[in-house]
Parts: C-alpha cells; sequence; structure tokens
C-alpha cells in the first residue's frame, strides 16, 4: 500500500496552495489586464484654460484641432533641436518647448515604427508643453514675456550639445529679456535667464517655470508603476495621478522647497522641473476644467524677488528634462545635484529589493547582452544566495515523508483523541528534528523577488522592448503566441483572453512535475484542487511580462533538481514517476499503465 501524506504535510500543501492563490489574485485585483479607450480624436478640445495665479497662463479661444504638422507651422518660426538623443524644435513665440521627439525609442518593435513623440504644440489634441518666464508683483506696470512674445534669435541656428541657442526680447520699457538654452548628450537642458535694466527705474522680478499638459493622456492601467504628477518636495515624493488632481480642486499639492523638481510622469517617459537647488521656490501642481477640457500644469515660482537696479543685470539658471528614465541616467542628474533625481522611477515601496535586483541585472546584460539570459543567471544567483535556508526546507520535507508510516500509526492510535493526537505528533516532530511548515519557505522566499521583478520588468525603460530568443522579443510583454492557434500555425489571431503563450504552458508543465513529486494527497477533493493547480497559474501568466514567466518557469525547474537530489540523498522515497503515470494526462495519451 501506498503512503500518503499526513498531518502536517497535508496542511503544508494545503498553506502553500492558500498562499499562492492569494498572491495571483491580489495581483489580478490590483493589476487588471484591461485597457482605457483611447480619446476621440474627432471631438473638438478647449486649449489654453487659463489657471487663476498660474504665471505666465493666458488664455486662448476653443479651437479645432489640427494634424501636428500644421499645428507647428502655424506659429511662426522655430529653432531646430538636433542631438544624439532628441530631435523638435522651440517655438519663438513664447519661447516654447513643444516639439520633441525621442530618437532612442520607437512606438513598436518594428524598426521603421515612429519615433517617440513627447512634446506637442498647441492646436494638436493633446498638447504637451513647457514655458519659462517672470513674474512680477501684483499692480507692477511692467511689460513681461508670454506665450504671445516673439523672441529673436540672437546667436545659434540649431540647438545641439555644445552649440547653444540664445534668444532676446526687447519690451520698449528700458528691460531686455536674455535667454541661453544648452542641452547634453540626453534629455536635459540648461536655460539661463537674465534680464538687463537699461531703465531709470528698478524692478523687482520673480522667475518661474511651468509645464503643461492638455487632457488626460491615454495610459495603460498599470497600478504598479504611477503615472501622473510628480515630484520631489522638500526631500519627499509626491504623486498625483490625473483623477485625484481633477478631483481635489485647481490648486493642489503647493508647497515651499528648496531644492527638488516636478513634473509629469509616464510609463517610460518623464518631463520635469528642476529650479535652482539653492533657493525657496513655491512649488504647485494645478488643475483646471473648460468646457470639458483638462489643463494641467506643474510649476515653480522664486519665492526671492530678482531686484534690478538701472544699468544692472540679473539671472537664474534652471533645468528642464525631458525624455526617457533611464536608470543610469537619472542617477547621474541626482548625483549632480538635482534632489533625488533618481526618485523618477517609480521602484515601489520595496525599493531595496527592486533596484537591486534590477542592478544585477543590468551589470549581468552588461556580461552577456541578453537581459533574458541575465534573468536565468540572477535566478541561479538568487537561488544560489538562499541554498542554505531551501535547502533546510527541503531536508525537513524529505523528513517528513520519511515519519510517515509513524504518522499514520499515531493517527490510527489516537484518533479518538485529538489533543493527545496532536502531543504525541508534536514530540514525534521534536524527536525527529522535523519543521511542518518547513515547506512553505521556499513559496515564501520567491514572492518578495517575484513582485520586485515583476517591478523591474514594468518599470525600467530598459526592459522595454528588450527581446530574448526566439519568439519573444519584448521581455516586459506578454507571450505573443498561444496554443489555441498552435502558436501561428493556423492563420486566424486568438483574443487576448485565449493568448496561452509556450513560455506559461512551460512553466505549467515544470509545475505540474514539481507538484508530482509528492504522493497525492488522501482526500480526493485535494487531490483534484492540486492537480488543478498547474493550469489555474498557467492561464494566470498568461498575460503577464514573458521576463517573469521565463523566470518562474527556471525558478521551478532549479526547484525541482533541487528538491530531487536532496530527497534521493536523504533516501526519502519518491513518488514522481508513478505519480506521472498516474495521472490523467498520462492515462489519456498513454493509457492506463500496464493496460
Amino acid at each position: 500500500m501506498s503512503q500518503q501524506p499526513q498531518g502536517g504535510d497535508t496542511r503544508n500543501l494545503i498553506v502553500t496552495v492558500v498562499l499562492s492563490m492569494a498572491v495571483f489574485v491580489v495581483w489580478f485585483w490590483l493589476f487588471p489586464p484591461t485597457d482605457k479607450p483611447k480619446p476621440d480624436a474627432a471631438a473638438p478640445q478647449k486649449q489654453e484654460a487659463t489657471v487663476p495665479g498660474a504665471p505666465g497662463a493666458a488664455a486662448a479661444p476653443a479651437f479645432q484641432h489640427v494634424p501636428r504638422e500644421a499645428a507647428l507651422a502655424a506659429e511662426g518660426p522655430r529653432v531646430v533641436i538636433d542631438t544624439p538623443a532628441v530631435d523638435g524644435s522651440i517655438r519663438l513665440k513664447g519661447a516654447r518647448f513643444d516639439d520633441l521627439k525621442l530618437k532612442r525609442y520607437r512606438t513598436a518593435i518594428e524598426k521603421d515604427a515612429p519615433e517617440i513623440t513627447l512634446l506637442e504644440p498647441v492646436g494638436v489634441v493633446n498638447p504637451y508643453y513647457a514655458e519659462f518666464g517672470w513674474t512680477a508683483e501684483p499692480g507692477a506696470n511692467v511689460a513681461l514675456p508670454g506665450a504671445d512674445t516673439e523672441w529673436r534669435l540672437a546667436s545659434g541656428d540649431t540647438l545641439s550639445p555644445g552649440k547653444p541657442v540664445v534668444l532676446e526680447w526687447d519690451n520698449g520699457q528700458g528691460l531686455v529679456f536674455r535667454r541661453t538654452i544648452n542641452i547634453d548628450a540626453d534629455y536635459m537642458l540648461t536655460i539661463d535667464d537674465s534680464v538687463e535694466n537699461r531703465g531709470g527705474q528698478p524692478v523687482k522680478l520673480f522667475p518661474y517655470g511651468a509645464i503643461v499638459r492638455g487632457g488626460v493622456p491615454f495610459f495603460h492601467p498599470i497600478w504598479v508603476v504611477h503615472q501622473g504628477m510628480v515630484g520631489v518636495m522638500n526631500g519627499t515624493l509626491h504623486e498625483k495621478d490625473h483623477t485625484e488632481i481633477v478631483e481635489e480642486g485647481a490648486r493642489i499639492d503647493s508647497q515651499e522647497t528648496t531644492g527638488g523638481w516636478l513634473g509629469f510622469t509616464d510609463h517610460y517617459w518623464l518631463t520635469a522641473l528642476a529650479p535652482a537647488q539653492n533657493e525657496p521656490v513655491t512649488a504647485t501642481f494645478r488643475a483646471a476644467n473648460q468646457g470639458g477640457w483638462e489643463r494641467f500644469q506643474a510649476d515653480f515660482v522664486y519665492k526671492t524677488a530678482r531686484e534690478i537696479a538701472p544699468g544692472a543685470s540679473a539671472g537664474v539658471t534652471h533645468n528642464f528634462f525631458a525624455g526617457a528614465k533611464v536608470v543610469s541616467l537619472v542617477d547621474r542628474y541626482a548625483e549632480a545635484g538635482i534632489q533625488r533625481f533618481d526618485m523618477a522611477v517609480d521602484w515601489g515601496w520595496f525599493f531595496f529589493l527592486t533596484k537591486p535586483i534590477f542592478l544585477v541585472m543590468d551589470w549581468l546584460y552588461g556580461l552577456v547582452g541578453n537581459f533574458g539570459v541575465a534573468i536565468l543567471l540572477l535566478t541561479v544567483m538568487l537561488k544560489a544566495l538562499f541554498f542554505p535556508l531551501a535547502n533546510k526546507s527541503y531536508e525537513s520535507m524529505a523528513k517528513m515523508k520519511k515519519i510517515q508510516p509513524e504518522m499514520l500509526a499515531l493517527r490510527e492510535r489516537w484518533k479518538d483523541d485529538a489533543p493527545k493526537l496532536q502531543q504525541e505528533m508534536m514530540a514525534l516532530y521534536r524527536r525527529e528534528k522535523v519543521n511542518p511548515v518547513s515547506g512553505c519557505l521556499p513559496l515564501l522566499l520567491q514572492i518578495p523577488v517575484f513582485f520586485s521583478l515583476y517591478k523591474v520588468l514594468y518599470v525600467t525603460i530598459e526592459m522595454r522592448h528588450a527581446p530574448f530568443f526566439g519568439w519573444i522579443q519584448d521581455l516586459s510583454a506578454h507571450d505573443p503566441t498561444s496554443v489555441f492557434n498552435l502558436f501561428g500555425l493556423l492563420p486566424f489571431a486568438v483574443p487576448a483572453y485565449l493568448m496561452l503563450g509556450a513560455w506559461p504552458l512551460i512553466n505549467g508543465m515544470v509545475m505540474w512535475v514539481q507538484m508530482k513529486m509528492n504522493p497525492p494527497a488522501p482526500d480526493p477533493i485535494q487531490q483534484r484542487m492540486f492537480g488543478l493547480m498547474p493550469f489555474i497559474f498557467m492561464f494566470m501568466l498568461a498575460s503577464f511580462p514573458a521576463g517573469l514567466v521565463i523566470y518562474w518557469a527556471w525558478n521551478g525547474f532549479l526547484s525541482l533538481a533541487q528538491q530531487y537530489t536532496i530527497m534521493r540523498r536523504m533516501k526519502a522515497e519518491i513518488h514522481l514517476f508513478d505519480n506521472l503515470k498516474a495521472s490523467w494526462p498520462f492515462r489519456l495519451f498513454f493509457g492506463r499503465p500496464g493496460a
């Protein structure tokens, strides 16, 4: 008669299943695989709504949107931006940054896919731009540059690294405004603003910067990464999504801060204003609604005015980031002096695990040149790191199997005396040095790594469009194949809910074999539940990033090999092959054993 798992062994299995199911249920509740509908491009939009108290904001009439190229050409001359990382232009009218594309990133995996467009001009459905300027005290009669100011290109013709452009504007009242714009080889612009007073009266001016975003942008609802307004104020990270801002009102989270930055973050892209880090500013997130059209704004105003005497000049330097949230890049800008700019990447609550995991993966990628292989090597490293603990756990599980005859005897002897049975079982565990809950440890060790790796795959731009081998060309997306069209052999597309790729299948098979390592549960209901678990997980993981499924499958295979080796060493009975032969998939394809 074959031995059956009893007592603590069965409890371990049940606890493991419950914990696993809880993880995935919570995960799908937090991160549902649904998409929001894209905005209707044909609908008329309101533009440039006035935000009370916002520096530089000016009202504009409602308009019918136009194509992007027409919007760029509509408002006069521009200064070309051309760097290894970006291309675009600056609108001389208003000296506005409203045209920027990212050369290194495309909208899809295909090489001929369009470049990512970050900044958009007024006139399109969802404008997105940045402005800088000066504001005066209430009641001051000073002509200041605004959204309609026609700046003159004083020097330079194309903005590129090492080749700045200089803009000038004379207000006709004795003030000459000068703006020198520099850009590095990546995504950081430096704006040097100065004012020369050629008049006979002193003036007092406050510098400001603002990023404006029109309309609620389309986001995939990925709760694992924040998308919306973001900033560091007084050393603390502040995050607001667009819904929060609309609900809370037109003026939100206005704070005085010295150092820091603020702006808008998308899944992979960021625009951020960084004022002079040694001066106090008032940083504000704003929202306004005009006719159903939302206008969002992140801005700062310096607390200390520039008092400019006749014949004198004064100025200020601030930074504007517009580009991809490359981890090494944002870390470098933080080290260069922008307070906590590294927090632009949303590492989450478990940053102490998430970022180190990424850094190790990135280091491995530098060695092997493939992030998929880096994931496999990372899994081996994690296995080695936790080997002593996992080894102890598997040894305890092997001991549990060896003492099953004694456990069965105790259950039979004390079946009518539960307290005595519990007492004798605990005595048996102590005598044999067995931990009845040790079987849960391997799973519990995997959970934080699983969450951290999921976070890394989703939030880091380095993972975007990172290929593995074969059909996996994007580790951050789900496996694109499906068993329901024979992995592409049949000429029809499979609906999203039927996407069950090769790697989820491989993972399901590994889980199935791993579960068959143990003898079947004595209860038929438990047997059926345990038998369904690999298939349930297989469908659950189908929509997860392929890199995560590869990790889970590879980790399961290594765990299987480790458990098998330890059980052989402990001379514990292994039921793997007998259980595989007795399973319904085996009987379905090969018939009953011995038939």
